[in-house]
């Protein structure tokens, strides 16, 4: 077992934080909104999950760390 790390699983659960931040800012960042002519509803539900999967990113990342 590595010396600097007590939870083996915990550099995977930053990987995976990291990751879905990532991809999240990478959603938001390629609007796929505003290549759909779907209605107003279906872009606030693309922009909340793409905020939801920063934030979730963003939690799981800290949880692990901590």
């Amino acid at each position: 077992m590595n010396r600097f790390v007590s939870d083996p699983l915990e550099p995977l659960g930053i990987a995976m934080g990291v990751l879905l931040v990532l991809i999240g800012i990478a959603t938001l960042i390629g609007t796929p909104w505003a290549d759909k002519s779907g209605s107003a509803l279906v872009m606030l539900g693309q922009i909340l999950g793409a905020l939801s999967a920063v934030g979730i990113g963003a939690a799981l990342a800290w949880v692990s760390r901590t």
